[in-house]
């Protein structure tokens, strides 16, 4: 029997609230720079407690942005984040669906060079975007996907992680469940639709919380296919409204972007946390 000793109990629950206190106080400081004005994020020493411009300032940012500034014509923080909610569903679902589809053919079809296609796709987890920028950007420019949310998003849907993820948990599945369901007249189609997309919830659960982040998060490959204002991501957003040469940055609006670039990926994990966390612990179906 283990003894529970009380200190030891405190001991653990305050390293645990330094720990959170350690990573949230960077988006407190964010927060509360966002509800005050300019002169009052700039002086020194920055207030500590939240002021009264949240109302204007998210308002502004959500609407406006930065105006014409920067360079730029106006475009709001809704406008930039509707672009990465596009971009991030359509990589997080992109992803999904091919590799499941991919795993599943290599699992259970019988097929000349099966296995070399699989190292071939591993394989190219040694191969990164920054890699394969310039031919990739190359094939984008000829096929016209420039400034587009197809060329946002289809030139980073193919995914080995998850395809060697999607292969290990159908490797997983019972022999007798695939007999059982052959027995019973399952087609190919009709064993992947009713038996195995069911198993794999949780995994894909967990995947899509991954990749969604990814896409959100996606600051180079953006960077490089939009010229064109209306396409903007929030992180593009976010950098280009402090390019602001010898100007003062609008810091309380900047402030405001990023804790609205925030929320979307915080209310993936939050909606999908029960699911998230099994998906990646469980190893038994």
């Amino acid at each position: 029997m283990v003894e529970s000793r009380r200190w030891l109990i405190w001991l653990t629950h305050g390293i645990l609230l330094l720990g959170v206190a350690v990573v949230a106080f960077p988006i407190y400081v964010t927060f509360v720079a966002s509800t005050h004005s300019l002169q009052d994020v700039v002086q020194s020493p920055m207030p500590v407690l939240p002021g009264g411009e949240l109302v204007a300032n998210y308002l502004q940012a959500l609407a406006e942005g930065l105006g014409e500034g920067a360079g730029t014509q106006s475009i709001g923080a809704g406008r930039m984040m509707l672009n990465s909610l596009v971009m991030a569903l359509g990589i997080a679902f992109g992803k999904i669906a091919i590799s499941i589809i991919a795993a599943f053919a290599i699992v259970y079809f019988r097929f000349p060079f099966r296995m070399a296609a699989f190292w071939l796709i591993f394989f190219t987890l040694m191969l990164p975007v920054e890699v394969r920028i310039l031919p990739t950007y190359q094939v984008v420019a000829d096929l016209g996907m420039l400034d587009s949310y197809a060329g946002l998003t289809i030139p980073l849907i193919a995914s080995a992680t998850a395809t060697f993820m999607f292969r290990q948990v159908f490797l997983a599945v019972p022999d007798e469940l695939t007999e059982a369901a052959r027995i019973d007249g399952a087609g190919p189609l009709r064993f992947f639709w009713d038996v195995l997309l069911p198993l794999s919830r949780t995994n894909i659960a967990a995947l899509f919380v991954i990749l969604f982040i990814y896409g959100w998060n996606q600051y180079l490959w953006p960077l490089l296919i939009t010229t064109d204002q209306s396409l903007l991501t929030i992180v593009i957003g976010i950098n280009r409204m402090l390019e602001v040469g010898d100007d003062q940055a609008e810091w309380q609006i900047v402030m405001a972007t990023t804790m609205l670039a925030m929320i979307p990926p915080i209310l993936v994990v939050v909606a999908m946390q029960k699911l998230f966390v099994k998906g990646l612990v469980e190893t038994e179906k």
